[in-house]
């Protein structure tokens, strides 16, 4: 039996994988959303799909997204990374990801937890929608407005309110499938 998916999903069976067990499943793991936020920065101008085929390579050029180790990055390591064709060259949007570390750090010690400080703009739960097609779902809402002007005024860069949707919706802080697609949050389901 074919599954019904939301319609942005191409054949690729790492397209088909990421669809079906990450995006829109609550992530609660610290080091795991600022990967994916930070990836989500990567993305922009480009598609997801992008990069996801080179995620691997980047976990592993960026010491796994380990901000403490991030932050202490020269100009000799930026330069290797731009010479790095396994990654998306872009010199603002690897120093971007530098100076995100130094505020996931910040973050932390101010607020004690990185993942609670995200949830907050949902209120610690996820938003559940009920999108008949892609064509209905916002590039943006109030939610992610005020996740980018935070991040913003706390000094991240790449997190324009685009990219905070779009991190919103694959972190499982928002739940975007689409009415049809047997990924869709059981409590949309069950109608509750």
């Amino acid at each position: 039996m074919n599954e019904i998916r939301c319609d942005w999903v191409n054949e690729d069976p790492l397209y088909i994988a990421y669809h079906d067990e990450e995006w829109g499943k609550p992530l609660n793991d610290h080091l795991k959303l600022f990967e994916l936020l930070m990836l989500e920065g990567m993305q922009a101008g480009l598609s997801w799909y992008t990069v996801l085929k080179k995620r691997e390579h980047f976990r592993k050029v960026f010491d796994g997204f380990d901000p403490e180790k991030i932050v202490h990055y020269d100009e000799e390591k930026i330069a290797e990374l731009m010479n790095d064709p396994g990654i998306i060259r872009n010199r603002l949007k690897i120093n971007a990801i530098i100076r995100n570390a130094a505020v996931y750090l910040q973050i932390v010690e101010e607020e004690g937890s990185f993942a609670d400080y995200l949830w907050s703009f949902t209120g610690g739960v996820p938003l559940i929608n009920n999108w008949k097609s892609k064509a209905e779902v916002p590039a943006t809402t109030p939610h992610s407005d005020q996740m980018s002007k935070a991040l913003r005024k706390k000094g991240m860069k790449f997190v324009g309110s685009t990219i905070c949707y779009a991190f919103m919706q694959a972190s499982g802080m928002v739940d975007d499938h689409t009415q049809e697609c047997f990924c869709r949050s059981k409590s949309q389901l069950s109608g509750s």
